[in-house]
């Protein structure tokens, strides 16, 4: 473990050593620095790969979204237009990607039901819906020293 940070730090010291930048602008030389970090990082430890909180978004798209990401605040004209651009394509891609990923499911669902395998229908369906923990809560009344009243006649008559 030792040996891996003194390496990294080897590394990281050749690197920042050959990085002059005399601009009175701070961002110049954070962005080198940044740079010569997560290259040297990327390079011995490699990189982690995003992961698409939904089935249907692939690598692709979450790749364009960081594009988008990029133009986002960049306030010119070309900016924005590169912006839209992207923000419409990634609109549409991901539109078609889950149509065409529920029609998948929905097909899958119809042909259980066709072969008479509910509990893989039900289990598919149930699969598609919302979570135990999302969906409407029953929060309840509470009285005036805090605690929750779950009988109806508990709840005092207005």
């Amino acid at each position: 473990m030792c040996t891996q940070k003194q390496v990294v730090q080897g590394i990281l010291e050749g690197k920042h050593d050959a990085i002059k930048c005399d601009s009175g602008n701070v961002e110049v030389p954070w962005h080198n620095i940044k740079e010569c970090v997560l290259d040297t990082l990327s390079d011995l430890v490699g990189k982690v790969e995003k992961r698409a909180r939904q089935p249907w978004i692939t690598q692709e798209m979450i790749s364009n979204m960081d594009e988008r990401r990029k133009w986002k605040n960049v306030n010119i004209e070309e900016g924005r237009k590169n912006y839209r651009r992207l923000r419409n394509e990634l609109k549409r891609a991901t539109f078609n990607a889950k149509k065409k990923y529920l029609e998948n499911i929905c097909n899958e669902i119809i042909e259980f039901q066709k072969t008479g395998l509910y509990d893989l229908m039900y289990m598919k369906t149930k699969g598609l819906g919302w979570k135990e923990n999302q969906g409407i809560q029953n929060i309840g009344i509470e009285d005036s020293q805090g605690n929750r009243i779950v009988e109806q006649s508990q709840v005092p008559k207005v």
